[in-house]
């Protein structure tokens, strides 16, 4: 089926003059708006091996968890096993702006507000299970001459997180400015949860600061502002630690996307330099923390 054969089915209509307009060409997808009835909506359309990156019946399963939840995107129709979704066109929004701090306080109380609404899901995102994942999906060995040593690096973090505190809920996974929208009256929706699953919430702020390329005294703001000023250094150093793990899982999706421009982007190459990085921080740093210190030099 086409693109119209799809929204005249979903809608139950004859009428073949659908006007498409391009929206945005994504990382995984196509998106394109159309109007029915005088009321705009988007079809998302899956990309060229999204397939292989993206569970569509877990992602069936997600929506079906949130339905009816307040500010996230009002989804009409899904294909759990093509992908191809239809929501409302949320209107007189934009996607945050990652320089504009007021919107970055506003959409950080939004995923912090998703997270306490605690729904559940069957499934769960395991990082580093991922990471080895996109790693299959590369043509050739990593571009990065570093990346064995690298990847070494961040599997020794592995322990020390599963020794940490964790709450569990359902989680974004990918909670990036691009996937906030906020409209003229300042309300804020949540969009697009292909990967989303049960989590740690901590790894969804981290998940916000990668996609963004926030430097350290920014994400040291984000992560003030998630706790509302009372974060932990033992909380500050376990964010730092899933930086530097979702560095290298994003980096490694990079690979596995085979996309030119994409790999030589800068967002490729920072979210590299983020594993690599932050875990020279952790494993620097984190050591004059009695309880983490414990973990580093016990697993270090």
């Amino acid at each position: 089926m086409n693109i119209r054969d799809i929204i005249q089915s979903v809608f139950n209509i004859k009428n073949t003059d659908i006007h498409l307009i391009p929206l945005k060409q994504g990382m995984t997808n196509d998106s394109f708006i159309f109007s029915i009835n005088n009321e705009r909506y988007i079809i998302r359309v899956p990309g060229v091996n999204t397939e292989k990156i993206i569970n569509r019946h877990q992602e069936f399963e997600v929506y079906q968890a949130i339905k009816g939840e307040a500010f996230v995107e009002p989804v009409v129709y899904i294909d759990r096993d093509k992908g191809y979704k239809i929501s409302k066109f949320i209107e007189n929004s934009h996607t945050v702006n990652p320089k504009d701090w007021n919107e970055i306080t506003a959409c950080l109380k939004r995923l912090k507000d998703f997270h306490s609404q605690s729904h559940r899901v069957e499934h769960c995102f395991d990082v580093f299970e991922h990471i080895n994942y996109y790693e299959s999906l590369m043509p050739t060995a990593s571009k990065y001459e570093d990346y064995k040593e690298t990847k070494k690096n961040i599997e020794s973090l592995e322990p020390i997180i599963e020794n940490l505190v964790k709450d569990w809920t359902l989680c974004h996974i990918d909670a990036v400015c691009d996937n906030f929208l906020v409209t003229e009256n300042q309300d804020v929706y949540l969009i697009d949860f292909e990967y989303a699953a049960m989590q740690d919430p901590d790894l969804d702020v981290a998940m916000f600061i990668v996609y963004s390329l926030f430097d350290r005294q920014e994400i040291d703001r984000i992560i003030d502002i998630y706790f509302e000023h009372q974060v932990t250094p033992l909380k500050q150093y376990k964010i730092y630690c899933y930086i530097a793990m979702v560095g290298l899982l994003w980096s490694n999706w990079c690979e596995a996307k085979q996309d030119k421009e994409l790999l030589n982007s800068s967002y490729a190459q920072q979210q590299y330099n983020y594993a690599k990085t932050f875990y020279q921080i952790v494993f620097n740093e984190a050591r004059n923390i009695s309880e983490f210190g414990e973990l580093v030099n016990h697993h270090g």
